[in-house]
């Protein structure tokens, strides 16, 4: 695959230029390895394109997967602890796991464990690659790389995405980058506050 467009916002891939260029080079040869050839497996029953052959969001996924992994890449989880009262949790966002599980205790009130979870981790640069549901990339951006960079377990995040030529070869429901680069612009150039790279893929 290639990347066709990529939209550097509060200047993700310049940081990722000066301050681990290999990496970066590294990330763009996992996508350049990856053959969509031999991810059109999924066959359409939907009544406007039946017998038709599309990308399969399984497939190309496992295809990263393994891209990455091969490179060193892993899967990072970051454990936390809520309750459903806002004062407690504004008090404890910032402590220790274990912390924040005491001081939910002792102010009387039940914690439960949660966590977000990043697909690829590696020297402070985290990428998740979203072929899934459109809905999903909101919670990439807004949810899982910001408390991944506000926890200081990244510096810059990045976020593979299928341009919306390539959309149209998958099945009903995925994103696209072009629409996603709005939903990032349209926020502010504050918004998300954690620097990050969109990349948008083609095959």
């Amino acid at each position: 695959m290639r990347i066709k467009a990529k939209y550097s916002h509060l200047n993700g891939e310049e940081y990722l230029l000066v301050h681990n260029p290999g990496l970066w080079d590294e990330v763009q040869s996992v996508i350049r390895q990856v053959d969509a050839r031999v991810c059109k497996t999924k066959m359409s029953y939907e009544i406007r394109t039946q017998n038709r052959m599309f990308y399969s969001p399984v497939d190309m996924n496992k295809a990263y997967k393994t891209g990455f992994e091969d490179c060193g890449w892993s899967e990072r989880r970051s454990t936390f602890w809520v309750t459903d009262r806002e004062e407690i949790l504004r008090s404890i966002y910032h402590l220790p796991e274990k912390e924040q599980k005491i001081a939910i205790e002792k102010a009387g009130h039940t914690p439960i464990m949660s966590y977000n979870q990043t697909d690829f981790v590696k020297d402070r640069v985290a990428v998740e690659v979203q072929f899934g549901k459109y809905a999903f990339v909101a919670h990439d951006l807004f949810v899982k790389h910001l408390s991944f960079y506000v926890s200081d377990i990244i510096d810059v995040a990045i976020e593979i995405l299928p341009m919306k030529e390539l959309e149209r070869e998958m099945s009903s429901g995925v994103p696209y980058y072009e629409r996603d680069l709005l939903n990032v612009i349209r926020q502010g150039r504050g918004v998300p506050a954690v620097p990050l790279v969109l990349i948008g893929v083609v095959p």
